[in-house]
């Protein structure tokens, strides 16, 4: 067989391979395994990555309720008689 051709389907591979791991890492997909028999579906995650994506889903609705408490707390603030009161005093 030829070098050139030997050459030109080794940098096929080369290339096909570093596709699927970029998106293996890009999109948490499981192609290399997919490819090697080691699942049956490379796009399902794993239980790993369900139990992670569940905990950072349940942090950021946590920060969300305290965001949403803390602007709740600030619009009585600032809606109060009393603050509108203190601006106009601290202006003169």
């Amino acid at each position: 067989m030829d070098p050139l051709k030997i050459t030109l389907i080794l940098s096929i591979v080369a290339v096909i391979s570093l596709t699927v791991c970029w998106l293996d890492h890009k999109n948490n997909w499981q192609l290399a395994a997919w490819i090697n028999g080691r699942c049956s579906n490379p796009f399902t995650q794993t239980h790993d990555q369900t139990q992670k994506a569940t905990e950072s889903l349940d942090d950021k609705d946590l920060l969300i309720q305290q965001l949403t408490e803390r602007v709740q707390v600030l619009e009585k603030i600032v809606t109060e008689p009393s603050y509108e009161l203190n601006q106009k005093l601290n202006q003169l």
